[in-house]
């Protein structure tokens, strides 16, 4: 995969680069402590300048219905962002107010070597998305000729799991590279899926299990352990043949499910489930008990793996090498349900500190770190984008990493 570096000297040319600013915007400012997208662009937004390129940014947020070929909405503006970004980068961020039109243009024009420009929301574009290829061609082509792009670096590990004008179509039409926060994504999550340093475990949670059926299919290729738990377990434990009472069931993949713990065993592959749940009478209602799952109530609904679960989780990664983090244990947000979700993201903390490498697939794992006022920094790599981490590790191949290769 190309790298900045790769590019030569910058000197004097215009860069446009694709960047994930899809962050929440509150009365009309990021709101506060959601900018974790726009602190990790800032290694490439500051090594673009500081090689005297003129930079100007793409990026989304949100998901407006436009109609044409540009729609503004004042809702999904990205006006906020550059005066957030503003802020960061201690320096202006000229912004356009439409993507390809007269606004950008002349915002381009006035730019300097060392200067920043950030394009309005290209999703107000409906070709950005489009699943007609000559739809989104002809808009990578209108943005290439509106901002006289030399080149094209892609830093959006967010989207780079889609086939979109701005990600993929743009690269095809000027030399293209990788940013920094692109390269480090790949580099990190590639640990975790060729030639892992073992033992390998992974930790899968989150609501459905259909959700995570291609990802566990991968890994029964890849992994040494999978523990199980969030929404998820219920349907692992029903395989099982125990009652799960009104807990979260995808009853349509309990044969899958047969069949997956059927192969793990086949392959020497340590499906490791919960011994205990955390339960309530209606989702988000108060701690009705604390059950081991042979024991659960059929008038109840699990929201947590338990404290027994918990201690068993963080034992079998005590000793693993390589760790992949994707989903919650339990209903997090809820204080009364994190603490399966906290046992866990401490359980991977200590294995880091003794040598293990960690691999969080962003998404709610990345939030539940936030909320549960954990160290980021104890983790080896937190992901910015849930989806394109798990297709990663799903062992896909991505198009807007695809086309940074050739």
């Amino acid at each position: 995969m190309k790298t900045i570096e790769s590019l030569g000297d910058l000197t004097g040319k215009t860069v446009l680069v694709r960047s994930d600013f899809n962050v929440k915007v509150k009365d009309g400012v990021v709101a506060p402590g959601n900018d974790g997208r726009l602190v990790a662009a800032l290694p490439t937004l500051n090594k673009l300048p500081a090689g005297g390129a003129r930079v100007v940014v793409t990026a989304h947020l949100g998901r407006p219905a436009p109609s044409g070929t540009f729609t503004p909405d004042p809702a999904f503006t990205l006006a906020p962002v550059a005066e957030r970004l503003s802020e960061l980068l201690g320096k202006p961020v000229a912004f356009a107010t439409d993507l390809t039109g007269e606004s950008a243009k002349a915002t381009v024009a006035a730019l300097g070597p060392g200067e920043v420009a950030l394009l309005e929301n290209v999703r107000m574009d409906p070709r950005e998305t489009s699943k007609v290829d000559a739809d989104r061609e002809a808009e990578a082509a209108e943005l290439i000729a509106a901002t006289g792009a030399d080149f094209f670096v892609s830093d959006g590990f967010g989207v780079v799991h889609r086939k979109q004008a701005s990600v993929y179509d743009v690269a095809r039409l000027v030399p293209a590279a990788a940013g920094d926060l692109v390269f480090k994504e790949v580099d990190s999550l590639s640990k975790a899926t060729t030639n892992p340093a073992r033992p390998y475990a992974v930790v899968l949670g989150g609501a459905k299990v259909s959700d995570k059926l291609p990802l566990i299919a991968n890994l029964l290729n890849v992994a040494d352990r999978i523990l199980i738990g969030g929404g998820m377990m219920f349907t692992f434990l029903k395989a099982q043949g125990h009652e799960v009472g009104k807990s979260l069931l995808e009853a349509d993949q309990i044969e899958t499910v047969k069949g997956y713990l059927a192969t793990a065993a086949e392959k020497g592959v340590e499906f490791v489930l919960p011994v205990d749940v955390v339960t309530a009478a209606e989702f988000n209602g108060p701690v009705a008990g604390t059950y081991d799952v042979a024991d659960m109530p059929s008038g109840e609904m699990g929201l947590d793996i338990g404290p027994k679960s918990g201690a068993l989780f963080a034992a079998k990664l005590a000793d693993a090498k390589t760790i992949a983090w994707n989903g919650p244990m339990g209903v997090f947000e809820n204080g009364d349900y994190a603490a399966g979700t906290k046992a866990v993201a401490q359980g991977i903390i200590d294995a880091t500190a003794a040598g293990a490498f960690s691999v969080v697939g962003g998404g709610d794992s990345a939030t539940a770190i936030k909320v549960l006022g954990l160290d980021e920094a104890g983790f080896s790599h937190i992901s910015t984008g849930g989806g394109a981490s798990l297709e990663l590790l799903e062992g896909k191949v991505l198009p807007g990493i695809s086309v940074l290769e050739g």
